[in-house]
């Protein structure tokens, strides 16, 4: 290890902090911060800015919202977070599923209201904040350990086909439509002759240098690249005049500070919203900042996160955004631009501050199909098509597990996905914990211990003895499957049975309805 890459402070070697300090995370890096790390951070944070700006744009129009938005999500949302997040890499600002989430679902809200939209999504920013403060209040982190990986996987996936049909009707610069995933199939391909041949050759170019920069240049913002040279050549050649679509004239200046114009009983549905929000946001925040977290080697306090996500997205709230989280990709584009501390979100918000007051104009004659290709790209690594194929060879029933949720996001759109997600979870772990393990022990050759025989084939029998060890707590829910499979074996013994030993030393409780079922088994044999 390098004498940079040294741990400083406690706080980076993973020692727990305790004290008024863990509400307050820069007490704990402020005081190592080594000036030769300025420079990185303000690096880190220009090329954040970079990448953020033309994402967040991109983002914006699959909320239904206006591009700025998206940038207001970056301008504050990593701000406020660096005050309270634990994360020293991660970044903050709109995702696509959140973005999408957010669209689909406030479009039935809204009533076509363009300005009702608006204060909707920054209401669905302030419940969720306030949904964070009270999961941070009542030390509710383990929310993340309820959605499997394997949910997430095939959740994702859906996800990110849902993502793409939306975007594909503007890549072929038709009008496009549908509000589920197989009527926009059904509808762009009624389409398909419409297409505009230059609308589409202009995207499939700027998928291709997004492509290649991702592969050759990876953590660079070629996105800003590209989306400098499409305003450049939509400005200064015929091009603009054979259909495309632009963002055209943002607002000049930074946003206004107040809350949203609705009350929480103007509108139905909301909760649901930010509760699925608060879920997406904090699980991919969470992964995202520990995988971060272990490359740097360093811990992050997951309790804290809530606290910072909460911090983020009230901001977002009073600033005329909308719900936001943590994305692996533009918080991998803040690590490997060499950021060390939160202290580049603050550079990043600098930046788009500034970008916002100078140089919005510049934006006009940026055509939709850019941002269209910009999207994407970016939601093409939520699927994760070698971790399905080891999925569907190591477990075929978690494979089926997951696809369960990638089939209710195509089907039922993504907010139900996600209700479908977290209920196919929590059912998951209830079967496992209603059908725990019952170990049937059997003595470790020519030693006096014993262990179970099922996993170890070589283990000897006692003979006319049963000795039975549950792998689980013996709970009202879980004492019918235990009792059946203890007298299954009861009943297949091949020779009477004299001796029937329970070992309970794996069962950390045992409930009313679990004593009184090894009661009866007492009294039966």
């Amino acid at each position: 290890m390098s004498e940079e890459a040294q741990p400083t402070s406690k706080h980076e070697r993973g020692v727990p902090v305790s004290g008024r300090r863990t509400a307050f995370p820069p007490a704990q890096w402020l005081p190592s911060y080594q000036p030769k790390w300025l420079v990185k951070d303000a690096v880190a944070g220009v090329t954040l800015a970079a990448y953020g700006i033309p994402v967040s744009l991109a983002y914006a129009s699959l909320a239904g919202l206006p591009p700025q938005y998206g940038i207001y999500c970056y301008l504050v949302g990593g701000l406020f977070y660096a005050l309270f997040g634990s994360s020293r890499q991660l970044a903050i600002g709109p995702t696509s599923a959140i973005s999408m989430l957010v669209g689909t679902t406030v479009a039935g809200m809204a009533e076509g209201d363009a300005a009702r939209w608006a204060d909707i999504a920054a209401l669905t920013a302030l419940v969720m904040a306030v949904m964070c403060f009270l999961a941070w209040l009542l030390r509710l982190s383990s929310l993340v350990n309820f959605i499997s990986e394997t949910i997430l996987l095939g959740f994702k996936a859906g996800a990110a086909l849902t993502i793409a049909m939306t975007q594909l009707p503007k890549l072929f610069g038709v009008k496009g439509g549908g509000e589920h995933f197989f009527e926009r199939i059904a509808i762009l391909w009624g389409q398909i002759p419409e297409t505009n041949t230059a609308v589409l050759t202009f995207g499939l170019v700027a998928l291709v240098v997004l492509l290649l920069g991702e592969k050759f240049l990876p953590g660079r913002p070629v996105a800003l690249l590209v989306v400098i040279a499409s305003i450049v050549v939509l400005s200064f050649t015929s091009l603009g005049s054979l259909g495309f679509k632009v963002v055209g004239e943002l607002p000049k200046g930074l946003p206004d500070f107040h809350m949203p114009g609705l009350r929480l009983r103007d509108v139905d549905g909301v909760i649901p919203l930010a509760f699925a929000c608060m879920l997406l946001a904090y699980v991919e925040s969470v992964s995202a900042a520990r995988a971060l977290a272990a490359q740097n080697r360093y811990e992050i306090d997951a309790r804290q996160e809530l606290l910072g996500l909460g911090a983020a997205n009230l901001a977002a709230a009073l600033f005329q955004a909308y719900p936001v989280a943590g994305g692996l990709s533009q918080s991998s584009v803040n690590d490997k631009a060499g950021a060390r501390t939160p202290l580049a979100l603050v550079f990043a918000s600098i930046t788009i501050g500034l970008c916002l007051m100078f140089l919005t104009g510049m934006l006009s004659n940026l055509p939709n199909v850019v941002l269209a290709a910009i999207v994407l790209v970016a939601v093409k690594g939520l699927i994760n098509l070698r971790e399905l194929r080891h999925v569907w060879r190591v477990s075929r029933f978690e494979f089926i597990v997951s696809m369960v949720a990638f089939i209710a996001v195509l089907l039922l759109g993504i907010l139900k996905g996600v209700i479908v997600a977290v209920l196919v979870s929590l059912l998951l772990l209830l079967r496992r914990a209603a059908h725990p393990h019952v170990a049937f022990l059997g003595q470790i050759p020519g030693t006096r211990i014993y262990s179970d025989m099922e996993r170890n084939p070589d283990n000897v029998a006692i003979p006319g003895a049963l000795m039975v060890r549950v792998e689980a707590a013996l709970l009202y829910f879980n004492v019918g499957h235990v009792r059946d499979i203890v007298w299954q074996k009861v009943r297949a013994a091949s020779e009477p049975l004299k001796l029937v030993v329970c070992d309970l030393s794996t069962s950390p409780t045992v409930d009313l309805a679990g004593a009184r079922m090894l009661k009866k088994m007492h009294e039966d044999l």
